[in-house]
C-alpha cells in the first residue's frame, strides 16, 4: 500500500508561483511515474506532469514550460514547481503514483488534494 501526502496549494496572484510537495510512503524509486493531475470547478480530472522511474517527464500542453517537477529520493519526496500561473490553473491538484507490483499488476495511488487557487 502506498500512501501520499500532498502539500503547498494555496491562493497566489496570476504570474505568481507556488510549488506543491508529494510524500510517499515507499521508495520513488520503485514507482513506475509519479505526478500529479488536477481538477478544476466543474470539470474533469487532467493531466498537468508525470515522471517515471527513468527520470523521463510527460506535461500537458497547457502548463508546458510553465511547470516542472523534481525529486528527492532521500526524502521520498517529488516536488511541482508552478510558475507564470494562469487564472485556468485554479484547480484541485492531486499527486499521483502508478506502480506495478509482482504478481497482481500496476496499482494507482492518490493523495488528498491541495487546492491552488489564481486570482487577482
Amino acid at each position: 500500500q502506498v500512501q501520499l501526502v500532498g502539500s503547498g496549494g494555496g491562493l497566489v496572484q496570476p504570474g505568481g508561483s507556488l510549488t506543491l510537495s508529494c510524500a510517499a510512503s515507499v521508495s520513488i524509486s520503485s514507482i513506475d511515474s509519479m505526478g500529479w493531475y488536477r481538477q478544476p470547478p466543474g470539470k474533469q480530472r487532467e493531466l498537468v506532469g508525470t515522471f517515471t522511474s527513468t527520470g523521463t517527464t510527460n506535461f500537458a500542453n497547457s502548463v508546458m514550460g510553465r511547470f516542472f517537477i523534481s525529486r528527492d529520493n532521500s526524502k521520498n519526496t517529488a516536488y511541482l514547481h508552478m510558475d507564470s500561473l494562469k487564472p485556468e490553473d485554479t484547480a484541485i491538484y492531486y499527486c499521483n503514483v502508478r506502480r506495478t507490483t509482482p504478481y497482481y499488476g500496476v496499482f494507482e495511488y492518490w493523495g488528498q488534494g491541495t487546492q491552488v487557487t489564481v486570482s487577482s
